[in-house]
């Protein structure tokens, strides 16, 4: 996965704005190509850069990173960059990152040979600091809200990396179980998500909150809300009540695949819930 390009500049130095941003925006740009992307210019990061508590070059310069690949729609980049960011957080958030968890960093990500170095480089300088993660599953969870079983997938991996150097009965360490609760709160996942997260289960067909948006009601519905809606919908569009009003071949087609969709979200929900 591709993560920095030559087009990083500009669009960089825009996001920035006037001058100061168009200056900055060339040097990162030139910086992109010649693979230093993250190193702090001559004289270091301005104030204007710096986070707010423990200022940090290398931070700042993958929070702009992140940031201006959601606001230009470069979702695939902003993805593999939050992943490997909050993989070397995570890693590092309980102790010093071993040997295991870097195993299965790279198990779980396959990242291609000629990527290697860059997301290797990437992953050192973001465990460096581990009070900063929050925001860039905050930026990740906000462009990825429609899909949320590209986030249940991370949050999986989080898992994985997390458990890599535990015992088979072992607990997770305190610091790894809050940075996951809050990743997954960030997400904007359900309980479902994390049930199955925590399990090392599959992810479903469907995301929680996907299937209430196929039923058209809203996550705190109550359960007889949910199965009356259910049931509305299923007789609304069931193929033998279309075929009964004289429906068209492919009208009773397009019904069977919306049934097909409603009794999927069905199934997730009643997960879900646990009824």
């Amino acid at each position: 996965m591709a993560i920095w390009g030559k087009m990083f500049g500009t669009v960089a130095g825009f996001a920035v704005g006037g001058r100061m941003g168009a200056l900055l925006g060339a040097a990162l740009g030139h910086a992109a190509d010649r693979g230093t992307l993250l190193e702090a210019p001559t004289g270091g990061w301005s104030d204007r850069w710096a986070a707010r508590a423990a200022p940090d070059a290398n931070g700042a310069a993958a929070f702009v990173a992140a940031k201006v690949a959601a606001v230009t729609g470069r979702k695939d980049q902003l993805y593999a960059l939050c992943t490997i960011i909050l993989a070397a957080k995570l890693a590092k958030c309980d102790a010093p990152v071993n040997r295991r968890e870097i195993d299965a960093f790279k198990s779980r990500l396959r990242i291609p040979p000629e990527n290697a170095t860059e997301v290797g480089r990437l992953f050192d300088m973001a465990r460096k600091r581990t009070d900063d993660y929050e925001r860039f599953a905050r930026e990740l969870g906000q462009t990825f809200r429609s899909d949320h079983l590209m986030l249940e997938e991370l949050l999986g991996t989080l898992f994985f990396i997390a458990r890599a150097d535990l015992r088979t009965d072992e607990p997770l360490h305190p610091a790894e179980l809050k940075f996951l609760k809050n990743v997954h709160k960030a997400f904007g996942l359900g309980a479902g998500a994390w049930d199955r997260a925590e399990g090392g289960r599959s992810r479903p067909a469907m995301a929680e909150n996907d299937a209430y948006a196929v039923l058209g009601v809203s996550i705190t519905a109550s359960n007889d809300e949910l199965r009356a809606t259910w049931r509305t919908l299923v007789r609304k569009h069931h193929p033998d009540a279309l075929a009964a009003r004289n429906a068209s071949p492919t009208e009773i087609e397009n019904a069977a695949a919306t049934i097909a969709r409603i009794n999927a979200a069905w199934d997730v929900i009643k997960r879900d819930r646990k009824f």
